[in-house]
């Protein structure tokens, strides 16, 4: 069984007609894991109602300020925080409610022994302390990893990050924390323009891949066997998070990766090696047909 953590509210943060992060990615997906092979063992759940409660582990990654501002934006009709993030008028709540769908789904599968895939908008991994950008909200999957570390037995918490752009953010909220490992491939160069492979952390504890404009599965094979599972196996993770954005698909328009659907499979089956606790959520992916089923192709290693 897998747990997909969802709700039909995501569809309702708005970013325009044009905007390539839009509510018909959810729909897309829905469909299409409704249909896999293997749909029974999926099981759909609903984020928990979000509560005062969440607060303090939002503020651990991002500011007062930030949180201030972000909801004085939506309460007055919605905005801009820059040219590509727009704020609806439920955009915040909503934004919430992605974070907490997160952390049920890291409380799952510490106490079910199950992976979950959170299927959540607005995305989160570019968002920085004191703002967001890049489509990007709240930064969940950073928020997560701390919360983790909360939870009974959890002593060491790793992120991968395969979405196409570099994950600025969470590097950012985490490279401070020595429990905490983050790993990301991602196109170099293109937005935001970080993630250099020199950059390792205070801790030694970031690991970055850039690559070259092209690659295709067996330039990212490649990556996990020399790179990325020596890296995990190191960090002995209780908890593997991952942001796992679909943009690298050869048919995505925001990147120029090479990817085909059937490449994230082969990425799920070497992360099951690492750790038994496994958590996935949603970050980019433009292309609708590719994005759903790779979604889908990432899950099949999980269900058979």
């Amino acid at each position: 069984m897998v747990a997909i953590i969802y709700s039909a509210d995501f569809l309702h943060h708005e970013t325009g007609p044009t905007h390539p992060e839009c509510p018909a990615r959810l729909t897309a997906i829905v469909t299409a894991l409704r249909k896999m092979p293997g749909a029974n063992y999926l099981h759909w759940q609903r984020p928990s109602p979000v509560a005062w409660n969440l607060d303090p582990y939002i503020l651990r990654c991002h500011s007062q300020e930030y949180l201030n501002k972000l909801a004085k934006l939506a309460e007055e009709g919605g905005g801009s925080l820059d040219v590509d993030t727009p704020v609806s008028p439920q955009s915040y709540d909503l934004a919430r409610l992605a974070v907490r769908a997160w952390l049920d789904a890291v409380d799952h599968a510490l106490s079910q022994q199950e992976a979950a895939f959170v299927l959540a908008r607005p995305p989160g991994h570019h968002a920085i302390r004191n703002t967001g950008m890049g489509f990007c909200l709240l930064n969940s999957v950073a928020i997560a990893a701390h919360y983790a570390l909360t939870r009974p037995g959890v002593e060491r918490v790793a992120i991968v990050d395969w979405d196409v752009h570099h994950g600025n953010g969470t590097e950012a909220l985490v490279e401070n924390n020595p429990r905490i490992f983050y790993c990301s491939l991602h196109q170099f160069p293109c937005y935001p323009g970080t993630g250099a492979a020199g950059d390792r952390g205070k801790h030694n504890n970031v690991l970055n891949i850039p690559l070259k404009p092209g690659g295709d599965g067996h330039v990212y094979q490649e990556a996990f066997e020399d790179k990325i599972l020596p890296f995990l196996r190191q960090a002995k993770p209780d908890l593997l998070l991952v942001s796992a954005g679909y943009d690298a698909n050869r048919a995505d328009p925001l990147a120029y990766m090479n990817l085909i659907p059937e490449d994230y499979g082969m990425m799920t089956h070497y992360l099951m090696e690492i750790s038994p606790h496994l958590v996935l959520g949603l970050e980019g992916g433009y292309h609708l047909p590719s994005l759903a089923k790779s979604v889908v192709e990432t899950l099949k290693p999980l269900l058979f």
